[in-house]
């Protein structure tokens, strides 16, 4: 199977039509439609379903694109790394990011690294710890920044200088919008929303044997749309703090949790894992600052 027929079975895939793909591939449509048939023969399976005037993918096809896609992602990657070994004025960097306000230390770095590095690339992709940690596993991204610590037998990691903490998000004209601080037994009848992640891993611990009593209406990855939903008079959104705009103007309160749930951020990367050297510039670069900041790194022994 060769990365080249790949490449063509997904600009078919993704454009439904031979025509247009073969246009967009600079390639004849007989050679297209050759490259196909022997990757199906290859494979066993019958990779389209072919329409009038269109393809779509069968039940196989669908399973090839998304096993080609990150493998494709990998091969690029890897291409652009052996590019970069030697290339002082740039590289391309990889990034997961978890939602957190500290994130802004992440831009302020990446700013001067660019600053110092003018062909510096950067590629973000944002999700929760399930999703980041999949892309670190799969080699797809250099590092992930989790909510939380991570496997320290699988990752090492370099704590951010501040600390994240969980609130509730309401409505101002709510009457625990009052309230200084919100405790387990205010949260009891509410319609709460959460990620699921965070429900588990966070609010369970820190409700402990009142757990049972809280009642997650809906689930959000995304804390903006559970702000959404809170407006609307939906619901209450557990939430870290910084996430979701609170401001005067925006008819929004957060009220942190009574006692405090911290949540420590970290820089992940995996221990068997070689960093590209525009990587390893940015690791140090983030080292130095946050040893400034009053955090130190920290490995498994």
């Amino acid at each position: 199977m060769e990365i080249r027929t790949l490449r063509y079975f997904l600009a078919v895939a993704r454009e439904g039509n031979m025509t247009r793909a073969a246009g967009g591939l600079h390639v004849t449509q007989p050679t297209l439609s050759k490259a196909l048939r022997a990757l199906e023969d290859e494979l066993g399976k019958r990779l389209f379903t072919r329409h009038s005037f269109s393809i779509s993918l069968t039940e196989e096809g669908a399973l090839l694109r998304d096993r080609a896609e990150d493998l494709l992602l990998m091969v690029d990657k890897i291409e652009q790394e052996f590019l970069s070994l030697d290339e002082v004025t740039g590289g391309d960097l990889y990034l997961g990011l978890a939602e957190s306000y500290q994130i802004r230390y992440l831009a302020r770095e990446i700013k001067r690294l660019k600053d110092r590095y003018p062909d510096l690339r950067y590629h973000i992709t944002s999700g929760d710890t399930e999703q980041v940690t999949e892309g670190l596993d799969k080699g797809l991204l250099d590092f992930a920044v989790l909510c939380g610590l991570p496997n320290e037998r699988k990752y090492e990691h370099l704590l951010f200088p501040e600390v994240d903490y969980f609130g509730l998000v309401m409505r101002k004209d709510d009457c625990l919008a009052g309230r200084e601080g919100i405790r387990v037994g205010d949260l009891v009848g509410l319609p709460l929303f959460c990620s699921e992640q965070s429900w588990e891993g966070d609010i369970r611990p820190w409700a402990k044997e009142r757990f049972g009593e809280l009642r997650l209406e809906g689930s959000f990855r995304l804390a903006y749309n559970g702000s959404v939903f809170v407006k609307e008079g939906l619901g209450y959104l557990l939430a870290l703090d910084g996430l979701v705009d609170t401001s005067s103007e925006s008819g929004l309160v957060f009220r942190p949790l009574s006692p405090a749930l911290e949540v420590p951020l970290c820089l992940a990367w995996g221990r068997r894992q070689t960093l590209t050297p525009i990587a390893k510039r940015f690791l140090d670069q983030l080292r130095a600052v946050f040893a400034v900041c009053g955090r130190e790194d920290h490995f498994a022994p």
